[in-house]
């Protein structure tokens, strides 16, 4: 007989709490900094098909920052620093893969692209700490669904109080 446990609804606001963060860090030093250490991770490079590999907006200060402060901030959650790097590094990996395959998909950069934008952001972090935090399969769904339609919703508002550029 299969042993199956109940969701984890406080584990599940946690790591809800730390993509927010590795998330938001960008956009905010974004807002904060300008165009001020934002050397583009692509370095200006062009990809095969002619087109940069990430494109300018994303940074290695955006990269650098939201693992900084997610991992800061994670014990604030109750959490452990490494669970929160961990966190962020995996959600800016699955953000640079959404932007490189938006850039062959020809998009502009910070263009909206549904499910593209929020999946991977959530899903790769998730994976790297299934372990680490017993996530079960559920888990995980319920927690990439959850961000998904909080990404679109505090997009918007984000968008309204004229921290983001574009709503998504």
């Amino acid at each position: 007989m299969a042993y199956h446990r109940a969701m984890q609804p406080i584990v599940i606001a946690q790591v809800l709490a730390l993509l927010a963060l590795a998330n938001g860090t960008p956009v905010l030093a974004k807002k904060i900094f300008g165009a001020r250490f934002a050397c583009p991770l692509d370095c200006g490079i062009r990809f095969f098909d002619g087109r940069p590999v990430f494109g300018v907006s994303k940074t290695l200060r955006g990269l650098a920052l939201a693992i900084v402060v997610t991992a800061v901030l994670a014990p604030l959650i109750g959490l452990n620093m490494e669970t929160g790097a961990a966190v962020a590094a995996a959600a800016m990996i699955g953000d640079l893969f959404s932007s490189f395959l938006k850039r062959r998909m020809n998009l502009a950069p910070s263009s909206q692209a549904l499910g593209l934008d929020q999946v991977p952001e959530s899903l790769f972090p998730l994976l790297v700490c299934r372990n680490a935090l017993s996530l079960t399969a559920i888990d995980i769904a319920a927690t990439v669904a959850a961000f998904f339609v909080a990404e679109l919703l505090l997009s918007r508002l984000l968008y309204k109080l004229k921290i983001r550029d574009r709503p998504y």
